[in-house]
């Protein structure tokens, strides 16, 4: 069974259109960009500086998640019939639940059992709040609840797309977006990119998107995955005008070259590349769009959500157990361990997430259908 019979399979799914599938290996790069940023520290002795910089930007994929997220999400349950109303409401927060939060407590428990024999041996523990846990059970660690990241810190993305979610079916109801003019839409996604400019300006930290996480990253994301839903409905109006996609590419180079050159604020120009990319990526068929679906980066982008949140843990033990005091890793042990990732995310993907999600996806359609 291909992908598109696999989602006409589920109640209510939608396949991605073909060419919309470079997303799926967009993600997979930006997931190893992210493992990258947080092995960055132990490589600066044995990269160049060139390398260095570039592996201390990894953080910004987060934001190319964001924004990916929402234009998926609205492509494939916005206009969907088995989403309205409060059951399809109720199906909507399920499938979201099933698809974050069984991978996510898996890893969380992963954390609880290395701080229990930190513990166990003496170790100094204090980083770690017990009385923060639950937030991380519920997915509301990153609400402006704590002081910090901790745990599996790269979930406080998790927590706040969570949020997100819980919003969703409201930002699909709070007005008739068909009936925007194709200008108005323009004008509300660069104001929503305005707004994250402006927002993180009066945090006093706008050329840093990962300024106090744990108090901007809630509105980082609204913003963004704000963004790709404006940006999908957009993408419908333009996936056949000729010349859109060019637009698009050129946008995306004029953003990145003046942002760089004119040492622009990261939150004016970073989450505009983003946009533009994810437009040219999704409207054009040509080299770059192929190679992303091809099938070894796909194959990446579908397990990318179990290597996003496994390295973070399997960095720790590595560190632990092939790293000295003076935490230096050659690329002969960065190759190691980038190999226990990619491994390690199959596994999780193929025995954990996948199966977990069907499980309670069938139970959940049975409560909802009694």
């Amino acid at each position: 069974m291909d992908r598109t019979q696999q989602a006409a399979a589920l109640p209510g799914a939608r396949a991605l259109a073909p060419q919309l599938d470079a997303l799926t290996g967009l993600r997979g790069l930006a997931a190893w960009y992210v493992v990258l940023f947080h092995t960055r520290v132990t490589l600066k002795a044995t990269v160049g500086p060139m390398v260095y910089g570039f592996l201390s930007h990894g953080y910004l994929a987060v934001d190319l998640f964001f924004i990916l997220s929402g234009f998926v999400l609205w492509h494939s349950c916005a206009d969907n019939p088995a989403y309205r109303g409060a059951r399809g409401m109720a199906r909507f927060w399920l499938r979201r639940i099933a698809r974050i939060w069984p991978l996510h407590m898996v890893l969380l428990g992963g954390f609880v059992a290395l701080v229990g024999m930190l513990a166990a041996t003496g170790r100094d523990i204090a980083f770690y709040r017990w009385g923060e846990l639950p937030l991380h059970v519920l997915l509301m660690q990153n609400w402006g609840m704590t002081i910090g990241l901790m745990w599996n810190e790269p979930a406080w993305s998790i927590s706040c797309e969570w949020a997100a979610y819980l919003l969703f079916p409201f930002t699909v109801m709070a007005a008739p977006w068909r009936n925007w003019s194709t200008g108005a839409l323009v004008l509300l996604g660069c104001g929503l990119l305005a707004g994250l400019w402006a927002y993180f300006a009066l945090h006093g930290s706008d050329d840093y998107l990962g300024f106090e996480i744990q108090r901007t990253g809630l509105m980082r994301c609204l913003l963004e995955f704000w963004t790709g839903n404006v940006l999908r409905m957009l993408w419908a109006r333009w996936r056949d005008v000729p010349d859109i996609c060019t637009g698009a590419w050129a946008a995306m180079i004029a953003l990145l070259e003046g942002g760089v050159v004119l040492h622009l604020p990261e939150a004016s120009y970073v989450p505009g590349v983003f946009a533009a990319l994810i437009l040219a990526l999704s409207l054009e068929d040509r080299t770059p769009a192929r190679l992303l679906r091809s099938g070894p980066l796909h194959w990446l982008g579908e397990i990318s959500y179990s290597t996003y949140l496994s390295h973070f843990l399997l960095f720790i033990v590595f560190k632990m157990l092939f790293v000295g005091p003076d935490l230096t890793v050659g690329l002969g042990k960065l190759g190691l361990f980038l190999m226990i990732v990619l491994a390690a995310s199959a596994a999780l993907y193929r025995l954990v997430e996948k199966p977990a999600q069907r499980w309670l996806l069938r139970r959940g359609e049975a409560r909802l259908a009694a």
